[in-house]
């Protein structure tokens, strides 16, 4: 059973309450950002499904990563933005967050999903294709999101 928190207000799995060194099973995997903002999620990309697609990561995704949705990641002219960030494991192999735009389509989803679920950045090879939808945001967009 988990240790719930006992401070009202808190979080009932907050990292205050775990013991030094601890990490929960979620903060061991990678996490997958979909922005679903400004442009991203929005009828302002044509022909996709956007509830399904993060439906889609989130049913691939239960076992073996963190899929979250944020608010506009600030690169618009790159939707649907995904970033893939490494688990704990994954950073100290030397995996690095990864930025992936213009990701509109079912296969391009299913690529990223089977990556993830075998580690992802630092622990398993993208497939090659993912190469042609990852991009290097500015400095001052990438700080916001991977701190």
């Amino acid at each position: 059973m988990k240790k719930r928190s006992t401070v009202p207000g808190r979080h009932p799995e907050s990292r205050r309450d775990r013991p030094a060194g601890a990490v929960s099973d979620r903060a061991a995997r990678p996490t997958v950002t979909v922005c679903r903002g400004c442009c991203c999620g929005t009828p302002k990309v044509p022909r996709l499904d956007h509830a399904a697609q993060l439906r889609e990561l989130r049913a691939a995704l239960a076992d073996s990563a963190h899929v979250r949705a944020v608010d506009c990641l600030d690169v618009c002219e790159r939707a649907n933005v995904i970033v893939v960030q490494p688990s704990p494991d994954g950073r100290r192999a030397g995996g690095r967050p990864v930025w992936l735009g213009l990701v509109n389509d079912r296969d391009a989803t299913a690529d990223i999903a089977t990556w993830t679920g075998a580690g992802g950045p630092g622990l398993a090879e993208p497939p090659g294709v993912l190469d042609l939808y990852a991009f290097q945001p500015s400095r001052r967009v990438r700080e916001a999101v991977e701190d």
